[in-house]
């Protein structure tokens, strides 16, 4: 069809659906195609091995979820995801980051580490790229891509020693949601903003496992709802204002001041340094993990973006009550 976007991605993947999302709710015409069922078209337009990949209808291809959103948004402007307010702008932005990298490590954590997640997601895996096959095939594919994310699971700080760390977070993030999203359905109001489809997604894919979604389901129907309402987002009405979102959206900014930002930073200062791992304190607990290189270019990124504010005025009062503002400049 003229006109219509291809988006090759995979359920199981939290960028692909963010995307997909995000196309959904400003009514860009696509099709959803399954990398893994059309490997050979992928390959034509795909630099990197990695999805989601957008295919524009003159024929480019684009990777990298928040690129493909911000690159699309200079020709698909409304429903605008980003708050006028300049404050709730960069706030919403912040938490998008946050979503991407905090949140996805919380969710690849959780998948990839308890027996019953890894042998459920295998097999999703398996028979998503292979629809049609016999069960002997799909547990033998199964069997192989368990191994092989199980052996990458370092790569996200994944381990014996940071599991409880993690499954901590996981609990403090569910519970600075639970309030927050008891009476609005988006993370700044009716609508949802950049920073929903950074962390919805997450917190979605979080829900379609064993561990992550049990707890999810038993503890926090609300951000059930939220993660849910989110693969086909809708504009119910305005964004609120910080007066009213300030009590219950502060925590989340907390949180991202006290763990992530800290994190991130730590991560980026190893890569500079060239060390092979690092130690931050999180909490009051020693966090250990090596560097991430996608992490220290996406952390220079929301530098520059804060960076990009002409009046910080009112910004920087509220990033500093949250911990975050040392780590933006």
């Amino acid at each position: 069809m003229s006109g219509e976007y291809r988006i090759f991605g995979a359920e199981m993947s939290p960028y692909s659906v963010k995307v997909r999302a995000y196309f959904r709710y400003k009514g860009i015409p696509h099709q959803w195609l399954s990398r893994r069922a059309n490997e050979e078209e992928f390959q034509k337009y795909a630099r990197l091995p990695i999805v989601p990949l957008v295919v524009t209808p003159d024929g480019m291809g684009i990777q990298d979820s928040t690129p493909i959103m911000e690159k699309l948004d200079a020709g698909f402007p409304e429903p605008s995801i980003h708050p006028e307010d300049p404050v709730l702008n960069f706030l919403s932005a912040l938490i998008e980051e946050y979503g991407d990298e905090w949140g996805n490590k919380l969710m690849f954590h959780h998948r990839w580490f308890g027996e019953a997640d890894q042998l459920a997601t295998a097999h999703v895996l398996a028979r998503g790229g292979m629809p049609d096959a016999p069960w002997d095939a799909v547990n033998e594919a199964a069997a192989t891509m368990r191994e092989r994310m199980v052996s990458r699971v370092h790569f996200t700080g994944s381990s014996p020693e940071n599991a409880p760390l993690i499954s901590a977070y996981l609990d403090r993030l569910l519970e600075i949601l639970k309030p927050h999203l008891a009476e609005r359905k988006y993370l700044f109001g009716a609508r949802p903003a950049f920073a929903d489809f950074g962390l919805g997604l997450q917190v979605y894919e979080m829900a379609l496992d064993p561990t992550a979604g049990a707890i999810i389901r038993a503890r926090t129907p609300e951000v059930l709802a939220w993660a849910y309402r989110m693969t086909e987002p809708r504009n119910d009405g305005p964004f609120e204002s910080w007066e009213s979102l300030q009590p219950t959206l502060e925590p989340l900014l907390r949180d991202a001041g006290d763990f992530f930002l800290p994190w991130s930073t730590a991560n980026a200062r190893a890569l500079q340094e060239g060390e092979e791992s690092f130690s931050v304190t999180l909490g009051g607990k020693d966090y250990v993990q090596g560097p991430q290189k996608y992490h220290a270019r996406s952390l220079n990124a929301l530098r520059e973006r804060y960076a990009a504010v002409t009046d910080k005025s009112a910004l920087d009062p509220i990033l500093a009550a949250a911990g975050c503002l040392p780590y933006l400049t």
